[in-house]
Order: C-alpha cells, then sequence, then structure tokens
C-alpha cells in the first residue's frame, strides 16, 4: 500500500468510526521550503475549526507493521484531547484589536519558498525572510496557529514593517528567548548522571539558542539587543549556525572551525537529522560585535 493508498484508507476506515454527524476528510498543507504534508481533518456540525492531522509518520509506523486500525483509534484519541469545543467567530480575523496581541513571526529561507512568499506578507532579511503568524493557543499537546496572508494585511490595512513592530513586541513578551550551552541541553535531553559528569569540566565550544517553547525559535537571533547580548556574554564575536528553524547553534569564533567545516556540519544536520520543513539554511552566519551586524559567513 503507498502513502495515497493509506491516506484513503485511513479516511474511510475513520469515517466508519466517528458519530453525531462528524465526519473526516483528507487535507493537503504547502509547508516551508514548498514541502508538501497530506493528512487528515474534521469536519464537525456547528465547529468552523479543526486541527490538521498529518499522516507521514503515522504510514512509516504502518510500514513497520501497526495495524490501521490502533492508527485511527490514535488519531481519533487526539482528535478528542485538541479538538475545539465551541465555533470560532471568523470575524475576529478581521478586526485587529482582537488579532494584534496573538502576531509573532518566524524565519524561512527565501529561495526555497518564493511561492509561499507570494502571498504573505514578509520582511527580506539577508538570504531569510520574516514572515508572520498568529498564535492562538500552546498546550502540552503542542500550539495552534494561523499563517498571516495578504488578505489579513489588507483587511488590517497594515503594511508589512509595522506586522513586525508588533510581531517583535509580541515575541519576546510570549516567546521569550532561552540561550544556553550546548552541554545543559544534553543534560536537558538525556537526564544521565554519567554524561552530565563527563562534560561538567569540559569547555564549552558550542551554545544553543531557541525560544521558551522549543517552536521556531531560530526567529530569537532578530529580538532586538539579543545579538549583541550574546557577543557581551561569549566576549567575542560569533558564528550562527541554521540548525533548524526552531533552534540555532552559536559558536565562539575562538572555537570556530573553517567555513567549509561548518557548512558541513549545517547540511549533515539537515540531511540526517530534520524533517524537510525543518531546515533553515545550508550555512553558517557570522555575528561582528564591533559593527553589531549579522552578516553571511564568506570566509
Amino acid at each position: 500500500m503507498d502513502f495515497q493508498e493509506f491516506v484513503c484508507a485511513v479516511e474511510q476506515k475513520m469515517n466508519m468510526e466517528l458519530k453525531n454527524g462528524i465526519t473526516a476528510r483528507g487535507y493537503t498543507a504547502v509547508k516551508n521550503n514548498g514541502n508538501i504534508k497530506q493528512g487528515i481533518m474534521m469536519n464537525e456540525p456547528d465547529i468552523n475549526i479543526s486541527p490538521a492531522i498529518y499522516l507521514e509518520e503515522f504510514y512509516l509506523r504502518f510500514q513497520k507493521g501497526e495495524t490501521i486500525d490502533k492508527i485511527v483509534c490514535e488519531i481519533l484519541d487526539f482528535y478528542e484531547s485538541v479538538k475545539v469545543s465551541v465555533p470560532v467567530d471568523k470575524k475576529d480575523f478581521l478586526n485587529i484589536e482582537k488579532m494584534k496581541d496573538k502576531i509573532v513571526f518566524k524565519i524561512i529561507y527565501t529561495q526555497k519558498n518564493l511561492k509561499l512568499l507570494q502571498n504573505i506578507p514578509h520582511l527580506e532579511i539577508l538570504d531569510l525572510s520574516v514572515v508572520f503568524y498568529l498564535l492562538l493557543e500552546r498546550s502540552e499537546e503542542g500550539i495552534a496557529t494561523i499563517q498571516i496572508t495578504n488578505e489579513h494585511l489588507e483587511n488590517w490595512k497594515m503594511e508589512p514593517e509595522k506586522l513586525y513592530e508588533l510581531a517583535i513586541k509580541n515575541a519576546q513578551k510570549v516567546l521569550p528567548a532561552e540561550f544556553c550551552s550546548m552541554s545543559n541541553v544534553i543534560r536537558e535531553v538525556s537526564g544521565l548522571l554519567d554524561i552530565e559528569n563527563n562534560i561538567e569540566n569540559q569547555e564549552e565550544t558550542m551554545y544553543v539558542l531557541s525560544n521558551s517553547i522549543r517552536s521556531y525559535g531560530a526567529a530569537c537571533i532578530f529580538y532586538p539587543h539579543l545579538p549583541e547580548m550574546i557577543g557581551e556574554i561569549l566576549k567575542e564575536d560569533y558564528y550562527i549556525l541554521p540548525s533548524s528553524v526552531h533552534e540555532l547553534i552559536i559558536v565562539p569564533k575562538s572555537k570556530g572551525m573553517p567555513k567549509q567545516e561548518l557548512d558541513e556540519m549545517i547540511q549533515e544536520i539537515n540531511q540526517t537529522q530534520l524533517e524537510p520543513e525543518e531546515i533553515l539554511s545550508d550555512h553558517a552566519y557570522y555575528y561582528e560585535r564591533s559593527s553589531g551586524q549579522i552578516r553571511m559567513f564568506f570566509s
């Protein structure tokens, strides 16, 4: 069974299980870097908003022997935990006063998203683009977001520069930056005492920058004064390695490697550790304290 057949089979099975007029339908989304993801959305009477549940990971589990019945059961349980119980007034999205505190931003690679950028407001910085979204909800299950489009901007009668001002202000408040050593990240992820003992006395050579929810945290590098603050902490210039759209690796200049090695490290992470839509860029950037500028790292 190929992936398309799997999607159809899941949709059919879900519609056999769903009650009270709820139905499932296939859903396709264009994600970062032009990647297409397919999933399921629910149509529930009197409810006009529903989460998209993507099926690529479920298909991998199916290929390893998991049954469609078990997969559908898990999807239905997940839907029950995250579904909206009351309809959303779509007029609220047209009212900038109700939406302005929810506007935040992320960064994507411009060249790989030219088609997407035609339909959404954005600002270009270096070879990256700042794009905007509404952060509607955060919970243990994840976040609920809506991409801000040119249509939103027209309704709000707002320019991208003003949108950026609001997004910067909100992001610093609701998605504060977190800057920590790579060793602390390893401790947090592993929780293993022997690893903690092994790295305790090692000199720090890499740091991680993200936001408090580890979602689209690479955008933190454009928070006002943050690059400068990192430079003050490190006491030197530094390299910025885009390990994903969610986080950046910061390497002090004195600990850095030749550009080719840094770029190869980034490209290996992109190819082996990330989903295609999580890739930010394939090369390093450089922060120069004397000028206070982030620039492309050419040498």
